[in-house]
């Protein structure tokens, strides 16, 4: 994947060696691994071909004389036989292709987001309340830098190799739960209702979402209702060394 240009100055200027790799691009990619050690694989993006580029992110890593790379899948709960469109059956395969490399591996569970759970409720919901199909199920989302910071930790600390984590945030909370903070923070009235899956895509749609993001989106909030996301090992809060940011915590920041 190709990085963009912006900030990547800055970070010349302290002493950060820049190289682009293209994962579908393998020439590309040996030449950025070559005399590195540790790679950190970020997913690809949903709605294009994962299988094929992390197959070639982890091959020619293998290939470049890496030692050690960290994989970022997706949380899914102990025993769950659940195919999320987009996104399971190619991370079972790169774990499979992982274990199997001889590299060195270490395997991240991410959560969702706290700061993009917007994406699943919407972003006014003042003026349009939380609808969701849902109900009070629980998540354990945490912020995208909490999670940069605990693969960087991962990366730069020995002992990790081998390993999954489940990097789960110290709260648990419920869309309904995200109603009422909202509604406290701002002293303004959020209404929370619980609607079908079908009437989730349906709103989406009407409001130009694309009818295969919404069923994507749908997958998301169906997965949180039947708790696959609830987990809590506490591994994200002993990477960090301290508790997670809460919901609230981050709203009370970003809400104006």
């Amino acid at each position: 994947m190709r990085p963009k240009k912006d900030g990547l100055a800055d970070l010349t200027v302290k002493g950060i060696d820049i190289r682009i790799g293209d994962y579908f691009d393998y020439n590309s990619l040996l030449k950025a691994f070559k005399g590195v050690d540790k790679v950190m694989l970020t997913s690809a993006v949903a709605f294009t071909d994962r299988a094929t580029q992390h197959y070639n992110v982890i091959t020619a890593a293998r290939q470049a004389g890496v030692k050690h790379l960290v994989y970022m899948s997706i949380m899914r709960k102990k025993g769950s036989e659940r195919i999320m469109p987009e996104i399971t059956e190619s991370d079972l395969f790169t774990e499979q292709v992982l274990k199997s490399s001889g590299l060195d591996y270490t395997i991240v569970y991410q959560p969702p987001f706290t700061d993009v759970l917007t994406v699943y409720y919407g972003t006014n919901p003042y003026e349009h309340g939380i609808k969701v199909p849902a109900g009070n199920a629980k998540m354990a989302p945490a912020m995208s830098d909490e999670l940069a910071e605990a693969h960087a930790e991962i990366l730069a600390t020995p002992g990790h190799e081998k390993k999954t984590y489940s990097l789960g945030g110290s709260e648990a909370i419920s869309f309904a739960g995200i109603a009422q903070i909202l509604a406290d923070i701002k002293g303004k009235p959020v209404p929370f209702s619980t609607i079908t899956a079908q009437e989730y895509i349906d709103n989406l749609v009407a409001k130009g979402t694309p009818h295969k993001v919404a069923e994507f989106l749908k997958n998301w909030v169906i997965a949180i209702k039947e708790g696959e996301f609830e987990y809590q090992s506490g591994d994200l809060e002993r990477l960090l060394g301290r508790k997670t940011k809460t919901f609230r915590e981050y709203i009370e920041t970003t809400l104006i």
